[in-house]
């Protein structure tokens, strides 16, 4: 009875999912040259005559000859001048890519992501030590499972038509829990995958007497007996459909099912129990039968909890 919500601030006024869960070439460099002088006394118009080619001395017998004149410098041939150009690229390419790292390097530490897991010491009699880990349940339902969200409030009443069924669409919110529990934990365990084939949620608000604890089972019920189906809308924009079953309730026990109409089977299991000054919520949302699987992790819950 959820929509899937891994990467929600807890605080955030969305539900959890879990509650109703719809599935360029340089130029030529020539060489430099001379012109040949103009003719003197030369008619105008006639022919320039070839300057002579003064025949070469030969050199004398017995002497060295001279160190020939040192020649221009030549321009840089194609490989250096493709080495320039490519660590041009490189730097432009540097210069653009950089900044873009660290901006992203930047958002990536300020982005909120998942939830923080719960503390690795847990103190005995508060409502994290309670709570089955992600090691028990997996075995109890026999599917290995990894920690997801966790609030430590009840969200606000969902949204939903009829508006009565807000407390069958969202179970552990404020529609049920209000605001006078004293201490809160909700915890999502979801298969190792991170597919959303199977989710297991749990439940624990402690009140500060047993009277109250009581008054919020009862309003779950009431809000059962009087919602057989629902249509909820998601911030997308999509709609699902679900129907509830409710079994008879007892003074400590309320046992339901919320099934997506066309799901494919999808159902999320859910049973309630009250235990002292501590109403407990387990469900199991999967496609198939879960509710032996929430029978089994909410013995086992309501056994851990000491309020």
């Amino acid at each position: 009875m959820t929509e899937h919500y891994w990467n929600q601030d807890p605080a955030a006024p969305a539900p959890p999912t879990w509650q109703q869960t719809p599935r360029a070439v340089p130029p030529q460099f020539g060489r430099p040259g001379s012109a040949a002088p103009p003719a003197r006394n030369g008619s105008p118009g006639s022919p320039t005559p070839p300057a002579p080619v003064p025949s070469a001395a030969p050199a004398p017998t017995g002497t060295r000859h001279p160190a020939p004149a040192p020649q221009p410098s030549r321009p840089p041939g194609p490989r250096v001048r493709g080495r320039v150009r490519v660590l041009r690229h490189w730097r432009l390419l540097l210069a653009a890519v950089l900044p873009c790292l660290v901006l992203a390097g930047v958002g990536w530490w300020a982005w909120p992501g998942r939830p923080a897991p719960l503390p690795a010491r847990l103190v005995a009699g508060t409502v994290q030590a309670e709570l089955l880990t992600p090691d028990g349940v997996s075995r109890l339902a026999g599917v290995t499972l990894v920690q997801g969200p966790w609030s430590d409030e009840p969200h606000a009443p969902v949204t939903v038509s009829p508006a009565n069924c807000a407390v069958a669409a969202g179970p552990a919110t404020r529609s049920v829990y209000g605001r006078e529990w004293t201490a809160f934990l909700s915890a999502t365990y979801q298969d190792a995958g991170n597919s959303g084939a199977y989710t297991v949620n749990q439940v624990i608000g402690v009140f500060p007497d047993n009277a109250k604890a009581g008054a919020a089972l009862r309003a779950l019920a009431t809000g059962l007996a009087g919602c057989p189906s629902s249509t909820r809308t998601d911030q997308a924009g999509r709609t699902t459909t679900w129907a509830y079953t409710a079994y008879p309730p007892t003074p400590a026990a309320v046992v339901w099912t919320a099934t997506q109409n066309a799901g494919t089977g999808w159902a999320c299991h859910h049973q309630a129990r009250l235990k002292g000054a501590a109403l407990v919520e387990v469900a199991v949302c999967a496609a198939g039968n879960g509710q032996p699987t929430a029978s089994k992790l909410a013995d086992a819950l309501t056994g851990k909890v000491t309020a």
